[in-house]
């Protein structure tokens, strides 16, 4: 059963039982089924929007959640070039920068295809003077 992250309870009773959850770009459901079925396998799945709910509002609940169930993991898939998903990856490196030690898996998909993505792209995504640097010393004229 999919659901929608802003209206679940963050100790829900399947979450506390699983205590592996994904956090899922909304759309990726219905433009990538079986990529989304494959995340879902073992994992509670919870789907979210951000061009409908705001990235400050999606961490504290996700903190919320980490706060009061165990974890064992979180994966994070959205699209990759969206400027709204990839928020949600950002926005659950937050949280993992507050509470501590959180086992987060980011996920992107890029021409049909699953890709997994190191937490240090979704931290350095954020800063454009580094992004900056890093083609420089590239030589690229992206």
């Amino acid at each position: 059963m999919v659901r929608e992250l802003m209206t679940t309870n963050v100790a829900a009773r399947d979450i506390r039982r699983k205590r592996r959850v994904l956090i899922c770009g909304s759309c990726v459901v219905s433009e990538y089924p079986e990529i989304f079925e494959k995340y879902c396998e073992g994992r509670v799945p919870l789907i979210v929007c951000l061009e409908r709910e705001h990235m400050n509002m999606v961490g504290f609940k996700i903190a919320s959640m980490v706060a009061r169930v165990p974890l064992e993991e979180i994966v994070v898939l959205t699209v990759d070039g969206s400027p709204h998903c990839v928020q949600l990856h950002m926005t659950v490196e937050e949280v993992r920068r507050i509470v501590g030690e959180l086992n987060v898996r980011h996920v992107v998909i890029e021409g049909g295809r699953d890709v997994e993505v190191d937490s240090k792209c979704v931290k350095i995504a954020r800063y454009l003077t580094k992004i900056q640097r890093m083609l420089r010393k590239l030589g690229s004229s992206y």
